[in-house]
């Protein structure tokens, strides 16, 4: 895309428009941080050099990873998709080789961490932010497991919401959620977040 100055325009201007918004996951994840969509702390800022571009890369295991594992979402975050979240902790499907968030620039983790963009964490059995594996897959820091623009309407996370909105996909229901196969899980707001979102344009 980038190598492509026709793409490149256009997935710039879809970006920019206040209307639109998006959600890479895994893959996508790791496309939406090579373009620069997210990680960047000032909104409408031009795009970073690559140099300093936070982006995923290989596990710390060097092996791919495939489990379920909690995550925290974080209070504050102005990311969109995530609205009413804040505080949250989930249990969230991984499948990936190459998740580690990683910030060449450590100041823009510190400001990314500061602005609320490092929205999503994952977290240990006590829900505290973890670096420790296997609760964390990839060795990301502070438990980073996805990052949104600083004006919330791009989100990127290396976990798989969509494999597990339903009560069947979840290996795990607290008792609380009571059981029904074909009932919500908590992950189906996110995707009610997006239908509103669209409904305000």
């Amino acid at each position: 895309i980038r190598f492509s100055e026709a793409l490149c325009d256009q997935f710039d201007a879809f970006y920019s428009r206040p209307d639109t918004f998006s959600l890479g996951v895994c893959n996508g994840c790791q496309l939406e941080a090579l373009l620069g969509w997210v990680g960047n702390p000032e909104a409408g800022a031009p795009r970073l050099s690559d140099e300093r571009q936070p982006r995923f890369v290989h596990n710390d295991s060097g092996r791919f990873e495939c489990r379920y594992v909690g995550v925290g979402v974080e209070d504050g975050s102005p990311s969109v998709l995530l609205e009413g979240m804040g505080g949250a902790t989930l249990g969230v499907w991984v499948a990936h080789g190459e998740g580690r968030a990683y910030f060449p620039d450590i100041t823009l983790l510190a400001e990314a961490e500061a602005k609320g963009l490092a929205c999503l964490r994952y977290v240990d059995e006590s829900g505290a932010a973890t670096e420790a594996y296997p609760q964390n897959p990839n060795g990301s820091p502070a438990g980073i497991a996805g990052l949104c623009s600083a004006d919330g309407r791009h989100l990127a996370m290396m976990p798989h919401p969509e494999r597990c909105y339903l009560h069947w996909q979840l290996p795990h229901i607290p008792r609380e959620l009571g059981w029904d196969p074909k009932a919500p899980s908590p992950w189906l707001r996110m995707f009610q977040n997006a239908r509103t979102f669209l409904d305000t344009m």
